[in-house]
């Protein structure tokens, strides 16, 4: 087992009118320089954006956004940029931009496999949330004998109940 790493992220974010300040995040570039990894994952939801600015300029964003892939990836297809250190090269994609594309500010953590972060990361902050089970069919799933052998739960007018106070005044003279 590999010995855990420290890693550095930072969120795409594509914001179609800076003065506004309106974002959202279309993907993820990590570094994680112990394991020589530099990647960037990009999805980008295009109806959420078209939501957003349905006048963004769709070819210049995929282009600027492509770039970003090609100098995480490095080499003369990315130009000067490419020809820098994986690290270097991470913290030129991150530096603060008052641009169309920009990114979150750089965050830490450890891991064995940055792979796996920036698949993580892509769930949790680029996803689109997946739809879950209303509270209501939740509570009746976990309840139901039948999936899972529990005893059925007492009723709520068979529970005890405990008085509230309201303040603390009334705490501290009882």
């Amino acid at each position: 087992m590999r010995e855990p790493s420290t890693y550095n992220y930072a969120i795409i974010r594509v914001v179609p009118k800076v003065e506004r300040q309106e974002f959202i995040n279309v993907g993820v570039i990590v570094s994680c320089p112990a394991q020589k990894f530099l990647e960037a994952r990009l999805e980008v939801d295009e109806g959420r954006l078209r939501a957003l600015d349905a006048t963004l300029d769709r070819e210049t964003m995929s282009a600027h956004l492509q770039a970003i892939l090609a100098i995480c990836a490095g080499g003369e297809q990315a130009g000067a940029i490419g020809q820098l250190s994986q690290r270097e090269r991470f913290y030129w994609l991150t530096a603060t931009r008052s641009t169309m594309i920009q990114t979150s500010p750089v965050h830490s953590g450890r891991c064995q496999n940055p792979l796996e972060v920036l698949e993580h990361l892509l769930d949790t902050m680029v996803r689109p949330p997946r739809p879950v089970a209303p509270l209501h069919k939740q509570k009746a799933a976990a309840a139901s004998p039948i999936k899972n052998n529990r005893q059925p739960q007492k009723s709520k007018s068979n529970r005890r109940k405990t008085p509230s106070k309201p303040n603390s005044q009334e705490n501290e003279t009882s």
